[in-house]
């Protein structure tokens, strides 16, 4: 898939370690835990790693490398003001611009690591990252208890060690799910509505009610009607790639479908196949976007927030912002609903499922960093629950309001703010808090630490649109779209196992994804008189490659997982 972070200061140092964001670096533009127990628990551990306010201030600056593209936030963001000024540290944000692989080449070539870095395999492979367990263990005592039950799991399996914070995956108390991150089928509302609120199961059923609607609507706000999106860029290959595991009833593992423990690729498969040939009829017919293999992801977002596409296979999180811009314009109607296609109807939909820890991506302190123990401090304070009502809430007062049972909700006012992407720059620490360790679930008040799984603010924040499409449908929420996701398998998911940079595993595993790259648009994009030839020439290569030794990578660090992580 794509799939595709403090010596204690005597009496605690308030560890005032601020976030003034410098702006500096590259511009440019991918389904929660909380701590529990009692409060005087949490003081307690609070005050271990914190402190005294009586200690002096000692601000430090942490220079910050995020592995993808994004936007610097504003001089004032309110959120960095209120870290510089309770907490001490400056960060300097550096956000990828161009091409991943090649800019980790130039950081590995010349040593050049920032302080803290997003989790990237080739940066652990060169030995960028330190060692983290020794510092938590000693200075961390928080992130020691938030990853407690997921210790092992973090460890290198190459050599035991703890290289990265995972960002997403840890959970504690109850989890409320009402938003739907992962991968689907997404179809515009407004398709949904015009055909009668259909409860669409297959393939060929969801591209019917597309060319029908674009046939009806060949214009959208003045725009040309695009039928299907498909993104291929960069390391977001999954919405050319992931599909065919998902139409047959699997979850997302990755580039393999695992049947009883066992792995194999599925890109030369009969019902891969099957896949890419419906996209090459659909395209026939006009409806896959003419520029859609010669786009990238900044373009592939301006399209879907014109309100003029009907489709695309991709995970929600990816496209977001494209979302929010059109709540923002008012375009109800335009935005998504995920479906769980399969290919017959007999086969139940695996697409949601119970998000895994979110191994080799999150932060790291790399070999450079000055001063590691002030920085694994700062993280320590900040996976504390009042920094996550922060993060995840905002200032309360201003960004939520807490009624008289303790709740936690927003205005409308306040709620519109929270999808405007220049509102989130100036209110909100997006850029830092995604990748760093977070509390999902529900936090030691029974709040839930998303505002937008918050039951009661959910429905509250319902726009009429949105109450009235669920209630054609007789749903609570979009979630609901979905089959209830089984427990995870121990090693779930695959596309989280570390191929080892250099091994012959990773070699295969490019050459698979450079031929995917080349064949399958050509094989979409086909005369359907010419389909079969383009197919057999694609798997005919494959047949070339060493597939063997990259399922034999897959399968020994399934039957490791089993083995060191079943309890």
């Amino acid at each position: 898939m794509g799939g595709k972070s403090k010596t204690l200061f005597r009496l605690g140092l308030m560890l005032l370690l601020t976030f003034s964001v410098v702006l500096s670096g590259c511009g440019g533009s991918k389904d929660t835990s909380s701590s529990s127990g009692s409060d005087s628990n949490k003081n307690t551990t609070e005050q271990a790693a914190t402190g005294n306010n009586d200690d002096k201030v000692e601000p430090f600056n942490v220079s910050v490398f995020i592995g993808e593209a994004g936007q610097q936030p504003t001089p004032d963001n309110k959120i960095y003001k209120k870290i510089k000024d309770e907490l001490g540290a400056t960060f300097n944000f550096e956000f990828l611009a161009g091409d991943i692989n090649q800019k980790l080449g130039v950081m590995i070539a010349g040593s050049d690591y920032p302080d803290l870095m997003t989790g990237n395999t080739k940066l652990t492979a060169a030995g960028a990252y330190i060692p983290l367990e020794d510092l938590i263990e000693k200075y961390a005592p928080n992130l020691k208890k938030h990853y407690a039950d997921y210790w092992n799991m973090m460890k290198d399996p190459n050599d035991g060690h703890i290289y990265i914070l995972p960002n997403y995956g840890v959970y504690n108390g109850k989890l409320n799910s009402t938003w739907y991150s992962g991968p689907a089928f997404w179809i515009q509302k407004d398709v949904l509505e015009d055909a009668g609120y259909p409860k669409v199961k297959t393939l060929d059923e969801y591209f019917d009610l597309i060319a029908k609607y674009k046939e009806k609507n060949p214009k959208i706000d003045g725009s040309p009607t695009i039928g299907f999106e498909i993104l291929n860029y960069d390391w977001r290959n999954w919405g050319l790639f992931n599909a065919p595991q998902h139409l047959i009833g699997h979850p997302n593992d990755g580039g393999v479908v695992v049947k009883d423990g066992v792995a194999e690729i599925f890109a030369d498969k009969d019902y891969a196949k099957q896949y890419y040939q419906k996209l090459n009829e659909v395209n026939d017919k006009g409806l896959i976007d003419k520029e859609t293999f010669v786009q990238n992801y900044d373009q592939y977002l301006a399209k879907l927030s014109s309100g003029a596409v009907l489709g695309m296979f991709d995970q929600h999180w990816n496209f977001q912002n494209a979302e929010n811009s059109l709540i923002t314009q008012k375009k109800d109607n335009r935005t998504f609903v995920g479906l769980p296609l399969v290919y017959d109807e007999s086969t139940k939909d695996y697409y949601r499922d119970r998000a895994p820890l979110n191994l080799n991506n999150g932060f790291g302190i790399s070999v450079n960093a000055k001063d590691p123990e002030k920085i694994i401090k700062l993280l320590d304070k900040l996976i504390t629950e009042d920094w996550q009502k922060v993060f995840t809430w905002g200032v309360e007062g201003e960004d939520y309001v807490v009624n008289e049972k303790g709740r936690f909700m927003k205005t409308q006012e306040q709620r519109d703010k929270f999808t405007d992407g220049t509102w989130k720059l100036a209110n909100k620490a997006d850029a830092f808090f995604s990748f760093a360790p977070k509390m999902e679930g529900s936090f030691s008040d029974g709040n839930s630490t998303d505002a937008a799984a918050q039951p009661e603010e959910y429905q509250a924040g319902l726009k009429e649109y949105d109450k009235k499409f669920l209630q054609a449908y007789g749903y609570n929420s979009y979630v609901d779209f979905f089959s209830d996701p089984p427990e995870n398998p121990v090693y779930y998911p695959a596309w989280t196992i570390d191929l080892n940079e250099g091994s012959e595993a990773k070699v295969v595993n490019t050459k698979l994804n450079d031929l995917s790259t080349k064949f399958l648009p050509k094989a979409i994009l086909a005369k359907p008189a010419d389909f079969d030839s383009v197919w057999t020439d694609y798997t005919s290569q494959i047949g070339k490659v060493d597939v063997k030794a990259y399922e034999d990578r897959i399968n020994e660090q399934i039957k490791w997982r089993i083995d060191n992580w079943s309890k």
